[in-house]
């Protein structure tokens, strides 16, 4: 960024002769009024694009096929162009920031947005499993930081680091598991259950429509799920691999009610929009058949979404107050580690009857 004064013309002159050292040909475009776009091409196939804005904005951009001696040659470029600049400018260079490359078709992906949109590189140094799903692209990375990471269809679940996640979903230690019956949606990480079992609970019923997902989680994210996910069914739990929408519904005609409700599903979704996406009508659905199977005195627990995302949040707690019942709430904001991001916790119980 340079001070507005700067002359575009003698910027673009003053770079020339590098480009041209490195063998690179030259191809300037000029508009009156919105500044200089050189492309420079080497016989390699590797190039380089120089776009100079009138406001003072340069912007070089360089791409290559890139080996070791090669990603050497760009840094020298960049280093000769920098110096070049300070001259140039007379030091009116108010700031120079230099990006880390961005890889390019690579055998591993190692580039995932946040909840809020930002581009997160992960460490991934390597894919551990990959497969789709009736359902889903279900995918597990494995990350030097965070360990084996579950990622569904593009969106980043849980890591094995990610323990904070886990305890934020279940009341952060605060609740006594103890002979309660519960209802998990979702989780087919097993994390949650895997949790909950070491509390002895009375009764665990995780309802999971994915079995490929438990499949690549119990052989590959064993630090999350222990043996839990080793067979559907235990001394004190049980998987059913269904929709939960049924499941909700057969019990809700039955009469059959939990202490707690976990809902593992979703995140609230981005959207500002609930009349007109279909994932606030599942959330909304999801809610209420949570509460006809909720006890008077017990908690529904879920995620909400990144803290950033503040109108999408508001527009969640607006949904809570439109239920068949009235319910109260609270929140918790939790940092989860692979998710690089505050993320926030909801517990939702059925207001007490006068």
């Amino acid at each position: 960024m340079l001070g507005a004064k700067t002359d575009g013309e003698t910027i673009l002159k003053g770079l020339q002769s590098i480009f041209q050292e490195q063998g690179m040909m030259e191809s300037v475009h000029t508009w009156q009024d919105h500044g200089y776009l050189a492309t420079y091409v080497n016989k390699n196939g590797s190039f380089a694009n120089l776009r100079i804005y009138p406001h003072g904005l340069v912007l070089l951009d360089l791409q290559s096929y890139d080996g070791d001696a090669q990603g050497k040659e760009v840094d020298s470029l960049l280093n000769k162009v920098e110096e070049r600049m300070k001259e140039l400018s007379q030091d009116s260079t108010e700031r120079v920031k230099r990006l880390p490359p961005i890889v390019r078709g690579g055998a591993i992906d190692r580039y995932w947005p946040t909840a809020d949109g930002r581009l997160v590189e992960y460490d991934i140094d390597e894919v551990v499993y990959d497969e789709d799903s009736p359902y889903q692209n279900i995918k597990i990375l494995h990350s030097k930081q965070f360990g084996n990471i579950l990622i569904l269809s593009g969106d980043v679940n849980l890591a094995e680091s990610d323990l904070a996640y886990t305890r934020a979903i279940m009341g952060s230690g605060k609740e006594d598991y103890t002979g309660k019956d519960v209802l998990i949606l979702g989780g087919g990480d097993g994390g949650i259950l895997c949790e909950i079992v070491k509390l002895k609970p009375k009764m665990v019923t995780m309802v999971e429509i994915d079995q490929m997902v438990i499949d690549g989680c119990k052989k590959y994210m064993r630090k999350t799920c222990g043996d839990v996910l080793d067979n559907l069914k235990g001394d004190c739990y049980q998987v059913l691999i269904e929709d939960c929408i049924p499941v909700l519904k057969r019990y809700a005609k039955e009469g059959r009610e939990f202490d707690y409700v976990i809902n593992d599903l979703t995140a609230v979704p981005i959207s500002t929009s609930p009349e007109e996406d279909s994932t606030w009508e599942f959330l909304r659905l999801i809610l209420d058949l949570s509460m006809k199977v909720l006890k008077q005195d017990g908690k529904y627990f879920t995620q909400g979404n990144c803290v950033n995302l503040t109108e999408a949040l508001s527009l969640y707690e607006e949904q809570l107050g439109h239920l068949y019942c009235p319910v109260e709430f609270s929140k918790e904001i939790v940092c989860v580690p692979s998710y690089l991001e505050l993320w926030v916790f909801y517990t939702v119980w059925k207001k007490a009857k006068p």
